[in-house]
């Protein structure tokens, strides 16, 4: 029935039900989702405002009803949603408006969340939304496609007539919170194709939605566009949005104009944006759908190649990169005097830890641009989630551009050490895939003229090699370049690059950690993570080994080590012990070529 409606008319939404359920209440911490249960009859006034406003769809109040967001069971929450569907069943009684299940994003914030728990919770809305006579299913403010084939397969084979809306949240620079473009979004889109139509919606107001959407070419799909009525202010620790309805509907015209099908509001909009809109498109008459064509030219883009460590790479020719921490203060006399050393002894990269050990030292992208600015030998900062939010890591991506950093590695990072959560706070807004497509999608949005190398970090030393070579591989298709492995000593680890040269095509840098003494290779069996270090290396170091003899034995162990895995791998990546860079020139000078 949708189908046929959108065939010849413009759908007009209702607006916001959360802000505007907390600006009739006044509450605006509790969930609106509760107001199913405790306040029904506010819930039912709120359709019915936007039906009377001229609202044709109106959302059910289920958008934050997972079991995640709410911290409750499944019986729980399967109330909430009946109680949200039946309250919204009364509401269009005697009206033909239809009703669509709103449905939010689950929030998979464990950084190794099992995909399977996050489909069969949305598979469980779905069932229950279905029980509710739902044909309409409408998943709102997402940020990416995660899990989306796989729930939108499982409606269309409930009803193939079950109609799928998906609307993706656009901040004001044009890009998700996962860090995708509004062009990421649609390609990807187009691989899926079991949805009925597509748009945007919170995230922003009309004005910067409308220039990340102004180029597209929408003809002939279906496209939804619900922004927020605009800019939010925090005033009294509340935030609030400006009450602009008429401004908000003018502005939307351009989107009728573009070809959308579909219209309404989101955060701030109240009842009166709605009839403001409904004005504005005069839909006592037929609507008339634009056909906007947009000039397609075909640009064939050919990037610049200054990155001399990665043209190597490119080109077969066996790499060296060397790890330099930076320092835990000011004085950078020390990793700058190790870079020049390493530059003259033919190293090809640098790279900079990013606070290991959640350890604060100088920022690592600042460090790596002072390198490959001063000594001009290419650079490669690590950048990990733990510490910075989405757009400070692209503000600092942007900046490490500017600065001709052309590598970075992206890693999950360690997460702060429970003596410091009382006072310092994980933020994790990423994990090391997601960061991985944030620098792919800058590299095909932002960097026209020279790509960022995406690197990745690859443990070796795991029980189940399997799931790793997974993790590698999905790291792969969302634009790594190049991994960089843990510490490898074991037998086992080698085995592995052995079976990567050989099964999958892709750069491999061998890790290379040498060992100064016992105590050293005791701390790192047991306090670094991922390292697993043989008996048969740990017992070569005695405890009264002075520290040139101890430094031999790691020396001689390294070379060992370098020389086992040369044949396998693309390069080697040598982490510095305790910034020892003598050290790593002489293995590098013993080593066979």
């Amino acid at each position: 029935m949708i189908h046929n409606y959108l065939k010849e008319n413009i759908l007009i939404t209702d607006g916001a039900m959360g802000t505007y359920y907390s600006e009739i209440t006044g509450d605006n911490v509790s969930f609106c989702e509760m107001g199913n249960i405790d306040k029904p009859e506010i819930i039912k006034r709120i359709h019915k405002e936007y039906i009377d406003a001229g609202a044709k769809l109106i959302r059910t109040n289920t958008f934050s009803a997972n079991t995640r967001a709410l911290g409750f069971s499944r019986n729980q929450v399967k109330v909430i949603i009946e109680s949200g569907c039946r309250i919204a069943a009364e509401a269009i009684k005697d009206n033909e408006t239809f009703i669509g299940a709103s449905i939010g994003p689950i929030c998979d914030s464990k950084l190794d969340e099992n995909e399977d728990n996050i489909i069969d919770e949305y598979k469980f809305i779905v069932d229950t939304l279905i029980s509710c006579n739902i044909d309409i299913f409408i998943f709102e403010t997402f940020s990416s496609l995660d899990y989306l084939k796989e729930i939108f397969q499982y409606i269309k084979e409930k009803n193939s007539l079950n109609f799928i809306l998906i609307q993706f949240a656009i901040t004001p620079d044009g890009f998700t919170r996962d860090g995708l473009s509004v062009n990421r979004i649609i390609n990807e889109l187009n691989s899926i194709k079991l949805f009925d139509a597509y748009g945007f919606n919170c995230g922003s107001g009309p004005t910067h939605l409308y220039k990340a959407l102004k180029r597209l070419n929408i003809s002939g799909e279906i496209i939804s566009v619900l922004p927020n009525s605009g800019y939010p202010e925090v005033v009294n620790e509340r935030t609030v949005f400006v009450n602009n309805p008429e401004y908000f509907a003018d502005k939307m015209e351009v989107f009728k104009n573009l070809g959308a099908r579909i219209l309404g509001g989101c955060c701030g909009t109240t009842p009166m944006h709605i009839r403001k809109l409904k004005e504005m498109l005069n839909l006592d008459k037929k609507a008339i759908i634009s056909e906007v064509i947009n000039e397609v030219v075909n640009v064939v883009e050919v990037k610049k190649k200054s990155n001399v460590f990665f043209r190597k790479l490119e080109k077969n020719e066996f790499v060296i990169a060397v790890e330099l921490a930076p320092p835990f203060d000011i004085s950078t006399e020390k990793i700058m005097s190790g870079a020049k050393r390493l530059k003259d002894n033919g190293v090809d990269l640098i790279t900079v830890p990013d606070s290991p050990m959640s350890k604060v030292r100088v920022d690592a992208t600042i460090i790596a641009a002072k390198i490959k600015r001063e000594i001009g030998i290419d650079a490669m900062p690590h950048v990990c989630c733990r510490d910075k939010n989405i757009n400070a890591i692209r503000s600092g991506t942007l900046a490490a551009h500017i600065e001709g950093i052309r590598n970075i590695l992206a890693i999950t990072g360690d997460p702060v050490s429970d003596l410091d959560k009382v006072g310092i706070k994980n933020v994790f807004n990423l994990n090391s895939f997601k960061l991985i497509e944030l620098f792919t999608e800058m590299n095909n949005e932002v960097f026209h003229e020279e790509d960022i190398n995406i690197g990745a970090a690859l443990n070796l030393n795991v029980l189940n090699l399997e799931i790793e070579l997974s993790r590698m591989e999905k790291k792969i298709q969302r634009g790594a370049s190049f991994f960089l492995t843990q510490p490898i000593y074991e037998d086992k680890a080698i085995e592995a690059l052995k079976r990567i040269k050989k099964e999958y095509n892709v750069k491999i840098l061998g890790g290379i950690l040498p060992i100064v003494s016992y105590k050293n290779a005791q701390f790192l069996n047991n306090e670094l993570s991922g390292v697993n270090i043989p008996n048969s290396y740990v017992d070569r170091f005695k405890l009264d080994m002075n520290k040139a003899e101890a430094e031999k034995v790691g020396i001689d162990m390294a070379v060992e080590i370098a020389n086992k895995i040369k044949d396998y791998v693309d390069g080697i990546y040598f982490m510095t012990p305790f910034n020892r860079v003598e050290m790593i020139i002489e293995i590098m000078n013993k080593r066979e070529s």
